[in-house]
């Protein structure tokens, strides 16, 4: 799955079902862990101005790194297969530049070992015309994958 959609959707891509809708706050107060948890999904957001990952505890655990651990953005992408790696830089950099969200399906090497699919759902957050942000979510979908 691969696609990008207008930034107008974002509440409809961001609803997880019953009343749980990401707002876009602060990742580690926005969540019900509880419903994260059944879902096998996390949060997580990017400054664009450094880079850097704020991530909630399901993102950690898809990526099989300790909870709260320091990762940087090119820490996290050498997970990546190498053409979910390429793939999702095409589709970030056009998100970025059209001020677009996107959806697209990658494939994990968990630094815990194995192989996962991973859907990864992002909006960008603007000011003044500029993308400055990215954040949405990572849900394991590997069972779509079998």
């Amino acid at each position: 799955m691969t696609h990008s959609w207008p930034l107008f959707e974002r509440d409809h891509r961001f609803d997880l079902g019953g009343d749980f809708r990401w707002t876009g706050e602060a990742v580690d107060q926005a969540l019900d862990e509880r419903l994260l948890a059944n879902q096998a999904l996390g949060a997580w957001d990017c400054d664009l101005a450094d880079n850097r990952l704020t991530w909630s505890p399901g993102v950690y655990d898809l990526f099989g790194l300790p909870r709260g651990a320091s990762v940087s953005r090119d820490e996290a992408l050498s997970l990546y297969a190498e053409r979910s790696r390429a793939a999702l830089d095409r589709l970030r950099a056009h998100a970025i530049r059209h001020r677009r969200g996107f959806t697209l399906d990658v494939e994990l090497r968990p630094a815990d070992g194995g192989r996962r699919w991973m859907r990864i759902v992002a909006a960008p957050v603007c000011a003044a015309y500029q993308a400055v942000r990215l954040q949405g979510f990572k849900r394991d979908v590997t069972c779509e994958y079998r």
